[in-house]
């Protein structure tokens, strides 16, 4: 019998945030819009009037499911990674190519957990590639439980998630 674990995937890329509403995803448009980089803007540093350049980074959270110690994706995942391929398909995000980090909670050595985000990033460049989208444009990465959402609870299961940034 399988244990559900839950990862969630966060996509940080260029605007205000856009957060799953309770179980709701967003829609395909919406998963554009917060993926959309946006132009560079003045900004100000450390305190001081003069302001330099710099990119705003929207963070869009969606809940990606993964059998429990695996990273084998649950079916209700995929409606969800369908829609997120649509977005990344659609001819305003043509130019970009997409980082996919996996992350885990602190359960474990750092070494497993390190493998593990690995694969968890992995498949969901396998799923996404599968879908049309080429993977030259995807770049998975591992990170463990090295950059916890939560360092709060370190085995909270919102710290198990595939983060997604845009690269220019």
């Amino acid at each position: 019998m399988y244990m559900l674990a839950f990862g969630t995937l966060l996509l940080a890329l260029a605007a205000p945030a856009l957060a799953q509403d309770h179980g709701r995803a967003p829609t395909v448009e919406q998963m554009v819009q917060s993926l959309t980089p946006q132009p560079k803007t003045r900004g100000f540093s450390a305190g001081r009037q003069e302001g330099g350049t710099r990119n705003l980074i929207p963070v869009l959270d969606l809940t990606v499911n993964f059998d429990f110690d695996s990273a084998r994706l649950r079916e209700d995942s995929k409606a969800l990674l369908q829609d997120l391929a649509a977005a990344l398909l659609d001819p305003r995000l043509s130019e970009y190519r997409f980082r996919v980090e996996g992350h885990t909670d602190a359960k474990g050595t750092a070494a497993y957990n390190d493998q593990l985000s690995e694969r968890r990033a992995q498949a969901v460049v396998s799923y996404l590639s599968s879908t049309g989208v080429a993977t030259e444009r995807l770049e998975p990465i591992g990170k463990g439980f090295r950059e916890l959402l939560n360092p709060a609870d370190p085995t909270a299961p919102l710290n198990r998630r595939v983060r997604v940034l845009t690269l220019r």
